[in-house]
């Protein structure tokens, strides 16, 4: 390095501080020295001034140094502690009226905010990697290129290695590769460690030391989803077999007493009038059993909403002058226009104000139709003054009814409708109100 780069280099900071006391004091001790040596003054008077003004002087100024530079010293150590992630150094309170004071006060300050902050860092760490490691799903981290982070326990179990086989492989070498691409959530078919079975996926993206990294959460849901099948097959079988041998009894009765009636040598005067009586039944109960297995297939074969604008109060003022019955109230909501199909949205309220009449009429009350809106949904309310709700375990069971000529899927074709719109619907009693609400809750965007 030549003397001029020497040159244009910035002088520190102390031989700055050191530099500016030798100038600031460069007059007096000039001036002393002067009248030291511009006056007929004896030489040992001489020497002796020139000894203490030149001590004096650069005294002074390392003092001035040092008085400089301790402090910002001290700062500086306390900020490298705290970057080393020590918050345990402090610097001495100095007079809070005094600048210096003020700069230590707020650095140990600082310190112990930054103390507070690790602290409650760690602590959620720890509870984040227990929940994660305790959970029953798995969760596995994916960087940029497909290659494994990051797995919990669930995940080391579902896959069947330990985490350190697992880290560092991609995601096709474990079978994963699908369930990082398409949809979210969405159940997939997936062979995990050579066993097949369905899952639950969930993707979502984070960054971790400024990279993108894919995190995926797979449930598996066969054993769920075969308890359900289970369960809904039971009740389906339970209550197909009530139908059944509803219409089967009276059937197969009645044809034992015409057969046992054809084999007699002479027949009975009232025997045309019973054959007829009996053939009568026997129609009425096909009947029956054709309207619920129609029924039955109404509610397997319910198609996609075709969605269209559709005003509310129209709507519900169209529905209630359907029931021909008695007098639906309506009690007017906001002006509201929802995105939905009006004609499947007709047969879900069709069946709500049909069941709340069917419930006033026995007890002599009235139906009152209502609506309100908040941002994202409206919300349909039917009333009735019946006698309230006789079984609420079985209200949405498939072709369970109490009613004596009852298909049993009013309910359940009306909570399909109203999920196939992402909507819900719910069934309570109007405590302590007479009879019974039905709340049928739509988005206002489906």
């Amino acid at each position: 390095m030549d003397s001029s780069e020497r040159r244009r280099r910035p002088a520190r900071h102390e031989r700055s501080v050191v530099a500016l006391a030798f100038w600031s004091g460069l007059p007096g001790a000039a001036f002393a020295l002067w009248w030291a040596w511009g006056q007929p003054h004896p030489l040992h008077v001489q020497l002796t001034v020139t000894l203490v003004v030149v001590a004096a002087w650069l005294g002074g100024a390392m003092v001035l140094r040092e008085r400089v530079a301790w402090p910002l010293q001290t700062l500086a150590n306390i900020i490298a502690a705290i970057r080393e992630g020590d918050y345990g150094i402090r610097a001495h309170p100095g007079d809070p009226e005094d600048a210096l004071g003020v700069a230590y006060l707020e650095i140990n300050t600082l310190g112990e905010m930054l103390r507070g902050q690790r602290l409650r860092a760690v602590e959620a760490d720890a509870l984040l990697r227990r929940v994660t490691a305790e959970i029953d799903v798995g969760v596995f981290a994916f960087d940029a290129g497909g290659t494994l982070r990051l797995v919990n326990r669930a995940g080391t179990r579902m896959l069947r290695r330990s985490a350190d086989e697992l880290i560092g492989r991609s995601a096709g070498e474990l079978g994963l590769a699908g369930a990082l691409d398409g949809e979210s959530p969405r159940t997939l078919d997936l062979t995990v460690a050579g066993a097949s079975g369905r899952w639950e996926v969930r993707r979502s993206s984070f960054r971790l030391d400024g990279r993108p990294h894919a995190l995926l959460v797979l449930t598996e849901v066969s054993r769920a989803l075969r308890a359900e099948e289970r369960d809904a097959w039971r009740r389906l079988i339970r209550v197909l077999g009530h139908e059944i041998n509803n219409s089967l009894a009276p059937i197969k009765s009645i044809a034992g007493s015409l057969r046992a009636q054809l084999g007699r040598p002479v027949r009975a005067a009232d025997f045309d009038a019973d054959l007829a009586a009996g053939l009568g039944v026997i129609e009425n109960r096909t009947e029956s059993l054709g309207r619920f297995l129609a029924a039955y297939s109404a509610l397997a074969k319910l198609p996609p909403p075709r969605l269209a604008p559709l005003r509310v109060a129209e709507w519900v003022a169209r529905v209630a002058a359907l029931e021909p019955r008695l007098s639906v109230s309506i009690r007017p909501g906001a002006d509201v226009t929802i995105t939905a199909d009006s004609d499947q949205l007709d047969q879900a309220l069709i069946n709500l104000v049909r069941n709340a009449a069917d419930a006033a009429l026995e007890s002599g009350g009235c139906v009152e139709l209502s609506w309100t809106a908040d941002p994202a949904a409206v919300e349909v309310r039917v009333d009735d003054e019946g006698p309230g709700l006789p079984d609420p375990g079985n209200l949405f069971v498939p072709f369970f009814t109490t009613k004596l000529r009852g298909t049993g899927i009013g309910l359940v074709l009306s909570r399909q409708i109203a999920e196939a719109h992402g909507g819900t619907l719910a069934l309570e009693s109007r405590v302590p109100l007479r009879g019974a609400r039905a709340r049928l809750r739509l988005p206002r965007s489906a």
